[in-house]
């Protein structure tokens, strides 16, 4: 790549989208200046979504295996929680992982600056630091990268710390008897997991028909088995037509044809319906910015906006609302600063939920096939006929292809089971590479591993798995 020397260039947001342009930026020879309200990079990601939540999962799951441990002819007893001492473990992944990024921006010579930034015009920034001092600075291009907010429902706005979000949930303050977790989707039953292991009686309300709204319908039967039985409930086709702060509790009065209780008691209440892009800035409109009806930045194929000198990237331009995702659009928005022939149009995001078990996918789901009334042969690979799921005692995943039935061209991938969040990265990169079946079932997988349920999948839809006989469809 050719360096830029005669650039400068400010970064508002130092999440994964907004460090990762702020880095790569800077290694091309731009003057660079990345701008965060909090003390070093990380972002929401870090400081108080994946990473944190992540580092409470690991440790749920460890949680549930030793409960379950009896039956494989080892037998603990009942853990003893320390949750201070959790919270002390989740702090210390965070702060490790967002100092080292604080020496990476250093040893990058990036300035970092911990503040607020806001728009004077297209090209000067005003920025209000934490010491007190505003200052304004005018730079070439800037980018915008300030991500996303849990989303609010007005309804739910009580006063009481009775209330979370998945923020404040992540704080792990306490470990309430009983918590009711308001929305089906990722967050929700992430959260609801971790609280569950901890000891919890958790219960879930959902307005749809199913957990995970979008994602296909055979992945997530697995995991909702799983969840009816360390949840106390699962409220589906309901909504909560009202919150009330009781002091001692939170009444909640439910809503919907399948409902058996209308009003509950809950020590604790986690709303996670969504989050909202952060694009609500100062001075914006002093640009020529342009932001959609649903809140997001509107930005082209390199990520620039209606302003030729700005640049948005991650949650604030649009879905999936993925640190990934922000990471990929950060590094094309400054290669195409810097003059590059480049553009965000991946084949495939992969998207990953992080319960037990867990479901991935990327590139075409078969829900989404259906809608578009699209032609694709579907081939699955169950994992009860896995040998490395039967050592692990995990025979409930699936492995999945969706193909194209004239090219046989993987189009999408769709895993749930122990791991699946490991194992998409292959389905991402044979959609990538517009990998054919034939190129996945020939491809040699190291045995015993759940990996290779990707390679059998393929041979599945040949006819010709070793460990499963299931004649492909004339």
């Amino acid at each position: 790549m050719t360096e830029i020397t005669n650039l400068s260039i400010a970064v508002v947001g130092g999440g994964p989208g907004g460090y990762a342009a702020a880095f790569l930026a800077a290694d091309l020879g731009m003057k660079v200046t990345l701008i965060d309200v909090e003390k070093n990079p990380g972002g929401v990601c870090l400081y108080c979504g994946c990473i944190p939540s992540k580092a409470l999962l690991h440790v749920a799951k460890l949680i549930d295996e030793s409960r379950h441990a009896k039956k494989w002819g080892i037998e603990f007893g009942e853990p003893k929680i320390d949750v201070a001492g959790l919270r002390g473990f989740k702090e210390k992944v965070v702060n490790n992982l967002t100092g080292g990024l604080g020496q990476l921006s250093k040893q990058r010579k990036v300035e970092y600056i911990q503040g607020k930034a806001s728009f004077e015009n297209s090209n000067t920034l005003k920025i209000a630091k934490s010491s007190g001092v505003d200052e304004s600075r005018t730079f070439d291009r800037i980018i915008i990268a300030t991500g996303s907010r849990p989303a609010v429902i007005p309804a739910f706005k009580l006063d009481t710390p009775r209330m979370m979000d998945s923020t404040s949930a992540l704080d792990l303050s306490e470990v309430p008897k009983t918590l009711l977790v308001v929305g089906g989707g990722y967050i929700g039953l992430e959260l609801g997991t971790v609280y569950a292991a901890l000891g919890s009686k958790v219960s879930v309300v959902e307005m749809l028909s199913g957990l995970l709204p979008g994602a296909d319908r055979d992945l997530v039967l697995p995991l909702q088995r799983r969840m009816e039985k360390i949840f106390d409930s699962i409220m589906l086709n309901t909504t909560v037509a009202g919150v009330k702060d009781e002091g001692h509790g939170i009444r909640v009065t439910f809503d919907g044809p399948e409902v058996k209780e209308r009003e509950k008691v809950f020590d604790k209440v986690l709303v996670s319906v969504g989050r909202k892009p952060n694009s609500e800035i100062t001075g914006l409109d002093k640009t020529q910015v342009k932001i959609g009806p649903r809140g997001f930045i509107q930005v082209n194929k390199q990520l620039q906006t209606d302003d030729s000198a700005i640049f948005a990237i991650g949650d604030v331009v649009g879905e999936p609302m993925l640190a990934h995702k922000a990471s990929h659009e950060g590094r094309t928005a400054v290669e195409a600063i810097a003059g590059h022939k480049v553009a965000f149009e991946p084949n495939a995001i992969p998207a990953v939920v992080f319960t037990d078990p867990e479901i991935a996918w990327a590139g075409l789901t078969e829900t989404q096939a259906q809608k578009e009334n699209r032609r694709v042969t579907v081939t699955k690979f169950p994992w009860a006929a896995s040998g490395r799921a039967m050592t692990l005692d995990r025979t409930e995943g699936l492995t999945k292809l969706i193909l194209d039935p004239q090219t046989e061209r993987v189009l999408g991938v769709g895993i749930v089971g122990a791991g699946a969040g490991e194992l998409i990265a292959e389905g991402t990169l044979a959609i990538e590479m517009a990998a054919l079946a034939k190129d996945l079932a020939l491809t040699i997988h190291p045995h015993p591993t759940l990996s290779e349920t990707v390679m059998q999948s393929a041979e599945v839809f040949f006819g010709t798995s070793t460990d499963l006989y299931r004649p492909k469809k004339s």
